[in-house]
């Protein structure tokens, strides 16, 4: 007997999946916001030569402001005071007549910066003065965030093939909220990276190992629609965090406001361990555990066989198969991800202040994976898949960016679904983690994508529409999974007839 006919037998989607299903989606709740944090506090506001020294001296007695200014900073082509820059001595000339001679000397700040605080009351960039020749720094620690997301992905999707993923997806959830919540109180800019990248390492364990949790619990037909909720809950933290940022204006604290909801996720504690990886790791009395909670939950009677043999990350590319699917879906989830939040993270170029533009990219999200119910029915998961990216790569370079947003998230909530039923249970948290760890290599990379600008200015869209063009070729390669049961084992996939990949390519729809 399969799993899914068992499944089917004690009710694929009764009230014991749905609990797990609600249980994960409030666990990953503010765990998203961490993901776009950057976006608010490595802004760098407004900011000029800090020329409080000179008041010190009594040489600004009787000048305004504005006059201070004009005789102690240099004027940018745009009219604004110079952000790294000061005259080497007051130019009080210059209150007569406003051009500054190109003669006269500059140097750089010599007392620190002031700073406009009328939209963010602190920033990294404030706190440790991160402008000029530190600039990049403020960025990089979305970089270094994004890095420690990477590689928890590969360790989180070892560690819970190996010990569960309920009690891996637990360790993710604390210890991402108390790196999180220390990371707000940091003394330092080398203290604050560090944390940032343990914040990541941590917090991305809950987000593979939640999905494999639902996806294994449920039945073929609901795999969809488990799919779809399971990635809006992504959706409205997006839309929820610009609301939440724009009522707390100091980093620490809105640092704070995204970790601690976590500690709702101790709920976790009552979350089921998957009945499918424990059959495959050979502990049938604890499978049957949880197959008799979820019967009885669910109102009905069952019993399954085992198989036990331990697996690693190895036996992702110990086979022709299972190696070809490797390098298609890693090249997959590198272009959704790199693309994806290439356009989340570029929030300053669409016209609109920060935080409105952060909630439209969010809530463009709703539709677009509510239509994913319908693509993955009509359509099947490859076209689906590689559609969406084909649109995403289209509409990146035009006006109507937003959409492109939109479609990246269709092909993000695809691609979630899709590979975790492409791998088999042995490996498939493996596999995710393997994924997941490309992906966030393509997170990792999309804020120096966007510096390329400074280049050209149209030089980002370009190699994000050429990544989101590629892919869509990529993943017409795949398998469709449309209707299939989740393959078991290695030889589900390497042994049925000319090969289980080729098999069900061949199949089409």
């Amino acid at each position: 007997m399969k799993f899914e006919d068992l499944l089917s037998e004690i009710n694929g989607f009764g009230r014991f999946q749905k609990m797990v299903l609600c249980i994960n989606f409030f666990g990953r709740f503010s765990l998203a916001c961490h993901f776009l944090l950057g976006n608010f506090i490595a802004v760098i506001p407004s900011h000029h030569c800090s020329i409080s020294s000179l008041d010190a001296d009594e040489i600004f007695e009787n000048l305004t402001q504005e006059e201070r200014l004009t005789v102690s900073i240099p004027v940018q082509d745009d009219g604004t005071p110079a952000s790294c820059h000061m005259f080497s001595y007051p130019q009080f000339h210059l209150l007569s007549n406003s051009s500054s001679p190109s003669e006269v000397a500059v140097v750089q700040c010599q007392n620190g910066w002031e700073y406009d605080n009328s939209t963010f009351i602190s920033t990294l960039a404030t706190q440790w003065d991160l402008v000029c020749d530190k600039r990049a720094l403020s960025r990089l620690t979305t970089t270094i965030f994004f890095i420690g997301v990477m590689c928890g992905a590969a360790a989180f999707g070892s560690l819970s093939a190996m010990f569960g993923r309920k009690p891996m997806l637990l360790v993710s959830h604390m210890l991402g909220m108390g790196f999180g919540l220390c990371s707000a109180f940091s003394s330092s800019f080398i203290m604050f990276a560090v944390l940032r990248f343990f914040t990541g390492f941590t917090i991305t364990g809950s987000v593979i190992i939640s999905t494999i949790l639902n996806v294994e619990w449920v039945s073929i037909e609901h795999r969809k629609l488990v799919g779809v909720i399971d990635s809006l809950s992504w959706t409205f933290a997006f839309m929820s965090f610009p609301l939440v940022a724009y009522f707390i204006r100091d980093w620490r604290w809105l640092t704070v406001a995204i970790s601690l909801p976590t500690v709702t996720a101790i709920i976790t504690w009552w979350v089921p361990e998957s009945a499918r990886w424990l059959i495959a790791n050979g502990r049938v009395d604890k499978a049957h555990y949880y197959l008799h909670k979820c019967a009885v939950m669910n109102l009905a009677t069952v019993a399954y066989g085992i198989r036990n043999r331990k697996y690693s990350y190895l036996d992702l590319v110990r086979t022709p198969k299972m190696r070809k699917l490797a390098l298609l879906t890693g090249i997959t989830w590198f272009a959704v991800a790199t693309v994806a939040y290439g356009i989340s993270f570029n929030i300053s170029s669409f016209g609109l202040n920060r935080y409105l533009t952060q909630f439209v990219y969010g809530a463009i999200e709703i539709p677009a994976k509510l239509s994913i119910y319908y693509l993955l029915d009509k359509f099947g998961r490859r076209i689906t898949q590689a559609g969406s990216l084909l649109f995403v790569g289209i509409m990146v370079r035009t006006v109507i960016a937003v959409l492109g947003k939109g479609c990246s998230a269709t092909s993000f909530g695809t691609v979630i679904l899709y590979s975790s039923e492409l791998y088999p249970t042995v490996v498939r948290q493996n596999g995710m983690g393997y994924n997941s760890f490309v992906a966030r290599l393509g997170v990792s990379v999309a804020p120096l994508i966007l510096l390329s600008d400074d280049v050209w200015s149209h030089f980002s869209q370009v190699i994000l529409s050429s990544l989101g063009l590629s892919a869509a070729f990529v993943a017409y390669l795949l398998p469709e999974t449309r209707g299939r049961c989740l393959p078991e084992t290695i030889e589900d996939v390497e042994g049925i007839g000319y090969g289980y990949v080729e098999k069900l390519s061949s199949l089409g729809n």
